[in-house]
């Protein structure tokens, strides 16, 4: 959700900004402080500087006022129903736009205030769980150009776990995000897009235990995606559907094996022109697809702190509702999900991962025929190192590598890479109280006219739990 004509003069931004504040006592002192340290009116040279010393202010007001609260913190719970938590930081962006070189591509200091909220009920058979967090984003840079400075996503956690009989188990579980980040809607585009994007991942499951070496999983799982601009609405609006069944069985007390079949259905609902070439015309549920896919595997567990799971197998893709005067077309690929995670030291882990997969794309340029890009076919690699340093001090590593091919259309064949890589530090002055910093960093290379780009992010900040 984005604000529009925010931020005209430094007054009417204040009492936006505290409005939105979140109202346990100690973030009271700590907000607003924040809020009246950045003036509007300031040159692009001196945001940086009021950024730190901001942040800095705001962690130490909060370690001053941890001493309030310090009397109570032997005698609390470790286990609580509900908590609320609220991070303040300063970043710098160099390409927030997530664009190539030249006049889109714009940098801003800027500042993000994100409170949050958490239930979690665990009754006899059953556990309930609910997180709602708020993101408000300021980019001093869209302020000057735009009028436009304030970016605000929500997302929503929803999770059910229920026990029937000691053999029976069922978890429903959903995700609603609003957003303007590629890396928090996701689905099929690695671009920053205007509007309020909407992304709700369903799904719900029941495992069950036949006998003490045969056990079952059945699955279902739903996608949505709901793009605002009109383009990205008529390329990536869809319904994903997908049903699995897994067979496990237990051939050693350490290793579980298992064979598994999923369907999977594509279908757009952007209901727009989406390209015209070689004379064919070009809709949005012409991309409509459905596959099956087939896989063995295994859970093995050598160890207590060494976890390794795999699956491999094929897909097979239909796309069965071509274009007027076209064919409909097939596609075989490979299928695969491997996974290692392995905790080297109390609160210290390693989790390494590869996917291959099909995935939404939002290139469709079509060739000399009218064929357009159906979708993609990617292999991801990822990679993260969480370590704790002191019991006070944690760094993680996080790094992405995906590579992608294009299915069809003019750009059949070629490819699509994005690196990341996330470096963290925080430190917990007390349960309550913790700071961080931290530097992002992607990169999108692509045979794609356009879409290529370069970012860096920096950022500081303060959190603060109850």
């Amino acid at each position: 959700m984005e604000f529009s004509g925010v931020g005209k003069n430094e007054n009417g931004f204040d009492r936006i900004l505290i409005s939105l504040i979140l109202r346990p006592s100690h973030w009271l002192f700590v907000f607003p402080l924040t809020v009246r340290c950045f003036g509007i009116g300031m040159q692009r040279k001196d945001i940086m500087k009021k950024i730190l010393v901001c942040v800095g202010l705001a962690a130490a007001g909060t370690t001053v006022l941890q001493a309030a609260y310090t009397p109570d913190l032997n005698s609390m719970e470790t286990s609580k129903l509900w908590s609320l938590s609220g991070t303040l930081r300063g970043f710098y962006d160099d390409n927030y736009n997530t664009a190539p070189s030249g006049p889109n591509k714009r940098d801003s200091y800027g500042f993000e205030i994100s409170p949050s909220f958490s239930l979690n009920v665990p009754l006899q058979q059953t556990e309930i769980g609910l997180r709602y967090t708020y993101g408000l984003y300021y980019y001093q840079d869209r302020q000057e150009t735009t009028g436009r400075p304030v970016d605000q996503t929500h997302q929503a956690d929803l999770w059910i776990s229920h026990a029937f009989t000691e053999n029976w188990k069922t978890r429903v579980e959903d995700s609603f995000v609003i957003a303007q980040d590629p890396e928090l809607v996701g689905g099929g585009t690695l671009l920053r897009t205007e509007g309020n994007n909407i992304h709700n991942n369903g799904a719900v499951t029941l495992d069950t235990q036949w006998t003490p070496l045969l056990g079952s999983e059945l699955g279902y799982r739903n996608n949505f995606y709901d793009y605002q601009d009109s383009g990205y609405a008529g390329l990536l609006n869809r319904l994903e559907h997908l049903v699995w069944i897994n067979l496990n069985l237990r051939v050693l007390p350490e290793v579980t094996a298992f064979i598994g079949y999923q369907y999977g259905q594509v279908n757009y609902v952007g209901d727009e022109v989406i390209a015209i070439g070689g004379g064919k015309t070009t809709y949005s549920d012409n991309r409509d697809n459905r596959s099956h896919t087939g896989y063995v595997g295994a859970q093995y567990n050598p160890l207590a702190n060494l976890s390794i799971a795999a699956k491999a197998g094929l897909s097979h893709t239909d796309y069965y509702n071509p274009a007027v005067g076209l064919s409909s077309t097939s596609e075989n690929s490979p299928f695969a999900d491997l996974s290692t995670t392995y905790t080297y030291l109390p609160g210290s882990y390693v989790q390494v991962g590869f996917q291959e997969r099909r995935n939404a794309t939002d290139v469709v340029a079509p060739d000399a025929n009218g064929n357009v890009t159906e979708d993609q076919e990617s292999s991801v690699v990822y990679a993260s190192i969480n370590h704790k340093f002191t019991p006070q001090l944690t760094g993680n590593v996080l790094g992405n590598l995906q590579y992608s091919t294009f299915k069809g259309g003019q750009y059949d064949g070629h490819s699509q890479t994005m690196y990341s890589l996330g470096l963290n530090l925080s430190y917990s002055f007390n349960p309550h109280v913790s700071a961080e910093v931290g530097y992002n960093f992607d990169d999108l290379t692509s045979g794609v006219p356009g879409e290529k780009y370069q970012r860096n992010r920096i950022y500081l900040g303060v959190t603060g739990t109850y």
